[in-house]
């Protein structure tokens, strides 16, 4: 996407230290279209969800019984991670170690959602994910930020709060495309997230933004636009 309402927002928002947050069930297309987002913007980027992926492959590796809530919140407040918010090639590493294209295996993918209920968990998770936003925020150069929970419990007071969702046919399609998982696998994802969270009606102060019939082109562009528009209203 180059086109001039892009390249204006952009330079609108430049050192403005925007937080623009991006919610949404699986499937939606939220991390792709975020990390878009964030390149077009020339924001940092943050996907709360790979921490979470980390936090569930780290616990396999070490042996963690994940039935034990206890165990599990110990783990996500010692865990050794670092996220690198660079949305043209972000990294999550552990112990220095490169794990960012072990986080979508189909294991860990089963395991994600009952290690991220674990309100200890979240409460860690949470606390990092904050400190990263305050970060870029406070640098100037601001952050989209992605993940289920995101404009009501991580960054209620984003500057930008959106929804992104599409029908769950559409959602199936592309989550099977990204991961080889079925519709079952999707179902029983939305099912386990909707204990935690609603990702399906926005908050208020939060855009809806439905994706079922668009591209990603489209979808980038719809975003890039929101940002504008809700920019341009609070500097008029």
């Amino acid at each position: 996407m180059s086109g001039d309402g892009s390249q204006y927002v952009s330079q609108q928002i430049l050192g403005a230290g925007l937080v623009i947050a991006i919610d949404g069930p699986s499937g939606a297309g939220k991390s792709t279209i975020a990390r878009l987002s964030a390149a077009e913007l020339g924001t940092r980027f943050l996907d709360t969800g790979a921490m979470y992926r980390a936090l569930t492959w780290y616990a396999l590796q070490q042996g963690t019984d994940l039935n034990d809530p206890a165990a599990l919140a110990m783990l996500a407040a010692s865990i050794p991670l670092q996220v690198e918010d660079v949305p043209h090639a972000p990294r999550v590493l552990i112990n220095g170690r490169d794990v960012t294209a072990l986080l979508r295996s189909e294991q860990v993918t089963n395991m994600v959602s009952r290690v991220s209920a674990v309100p200890g968990v979240r409460q860690q998770m949470i606390a990092r994910q904050r400190q990263l936003i305050k970060a870029a925020q406070e640098s100037g150069r601001g952050i989209v930020a992605e993940g289920r929970d995101i404009t009501t419990v991580v960054a209620p007071d984003a500057d930008v709060k959106i929804l992104l969702t599409a029908s769950e046919q559409v959602r199936q399609q592309r989550r099977q495309g990204q991961l080889g998982v079925g519709t079952d696998a999707v179902s029983a994802r939305d099912l386990a997230d909707s204990q935690v969270n609603n990702f399906t009606t926005p908050a208020p102060g939060v855009e809806l933004l439905d994706s079922s019939d668009l591209s990603e082109e489209e979808t980038l562009e719809a975003v890039v636009a929101i940002v504008g528009r809700v920019f341009k209203a609070r500097h008029a």
